[in-house]
Parts: C-alpha cells; structure tokens; sequence
C-alpha cells in the first residue's frame, strides 16, 4: 500500500502520513467494517486525493526534498503520475503497479470495472505522451 501511495502522491513523507493515517481510522471504526482491506485502500486514496489537492494549492509539482531523493528515471514518471487525473493515476498505481484487477481497482475507488478501464487507457496514452516528450528534451 505505502508503494502505491509513494506512486500516487510523489513523496514518502506523505504516503507515511496517509497510510498511517487510513490504519488510524480504520482501527477507530474496526466494528463498523466489513471488507477491512477495501475500506483501508479507499481511505488511503481519500486522504492521499485530499493531501494532492492542498499540495496543488500551495505548490507545484513535486515536493523539493522528494525531487533530490529520486534517481531520474522514477522522477520523470512521478512527474509524468502527477499530470494524469486523479481517477487515471489511481487507477493506472492500482492496476499496473499494484496488480489488482479491475472491478477490485473499481470496488476500492468507488467507481465501475469499465470506468476504470477507461481511466486506464486514457492515462497510459496520456503517461505514454508525457514519457514520450520528456525523452525529445533531453
């Protein structure tokens, strides 16, 4: 989960914070839940969404201590992650990184199996052409 958080959110600090922080509610809500891993996963993606949307309104882009502890490579594509939609790079971390299928990505982000296929196929093309450009600049 911390993994694809880290992915979603570009910044190891805040994937700590969120995932700590999705336990911690869960852990207060324990006899109100009854798929435990899905409720963690959907509160891990509420809280990260929320923390991106106040990171966005305060910055831009990565934070600077994230940007220094990152080899090239997997900057270039936490930057490429943050452009996508919300939806897209939940879905593209869930699916691709994370390996969950569809209708279990659609289940933990409250959404349907062909949404997030279509999330999934709008953010590869759109992860590919942000790859894709940032090689022509270099």
């Amino acid at each position: 989960m911390w993994q694809a958080i880290l992915a979603f959110t570009g910044d190891a600090h805040t994937a700590d914070d969120v995932v700590a922080e999705a336990f911690a509610q869960a852990l207060r809500r324990q006899g109100e839940i009854r798929d435990l891993e899905r409720w963690i996963w959907r509160a891990a993606y509420r809280i990260a969404a929320g923390e991106m949307k106040r990171r966005s309104q305060t910055t831009s882009g990565l934070p600077p201590e994230a940007a220094y502890e990152m080899e090239e490579p997997a900057r270039e594509l936490v930057v490429a992650l943050a452009q996508l939609s919300q939806k897209q790079r939940a879905s593209l971390v869930l699916r691709d990184a994370m390996g969950y299928p569809a209708r279990e990505v659609a289940a933990i982000l409250g959404s349907t199996p062909a949404a997030v296929r279509v999330h999934l196929m709008r953010g590869r093309r759109r992860l590919r052409e942000l790859l894709q450009e940032e090689d022509g600049h270099d």
